[in-house]
């Protein structure tokens, strides 16, 4: 079986906003990146089974840039978004409501480039990123 890795978060704002800024590439360019030296000055999002996205993370020093792409699997509104990566690994992501409050937890196959820390930490980082900026729009 397959290491899988998770992070999760915990944002002070109903589900209906929390999942409209992490599927809208309006909000995605603002908070999908994991350090402030780099940024996604473009995102397109065509959230249904089937449907493609891709988001461009760049270096803001113009040093390195990658485009983070894949196909979705499942999309359940406000519940569940599933999709595979161009390298052919999958990510699940839950949403899950509690008043003011929506738990989002992601769960990713690992790559085997970098260590798994060094992989959490990263995606965590973005998930902590996209907490704050949601936040600051409640």
């Amino acid at each position: 079986m397959k290491t899988k890795i998770t992070v999760e978060t915990n944002i002070t704002a109903p589900i209906t906003k929390v999942w409209e800024v992490w599927t809208k590439p309006e909000h995605i360019t603002q908070w999908n990146n994991a350090s402030p030296d780099w940024h996604t000055p473009r995102a397109e999002n065509d959230l249904r089974k089937g449907g493609r996205f891709t988001s461009r993370m760049e270096a803001k020093d113009g040093s390195f840039g990658f485009d983070f792409a894949g196909v979705y699997d499942e999309v359940k509104l406000h519940e569940l978004i599933a999709y595979t990566m161009e390298d052919g690994r999958t990510v699940m992501v839950q949403f899950t409501s509690s008043g003011n409050h929506t738990k989002l937890t992601e769960t990713f196959d690992p790559e085997h480039e970098n260590p798994v820390e060094m992989q959490k930490d990263g995606w965590q980082a973005i998930l902590d990123n996209f907490k704050k900026y949601t936040e600051s729009l409640a």
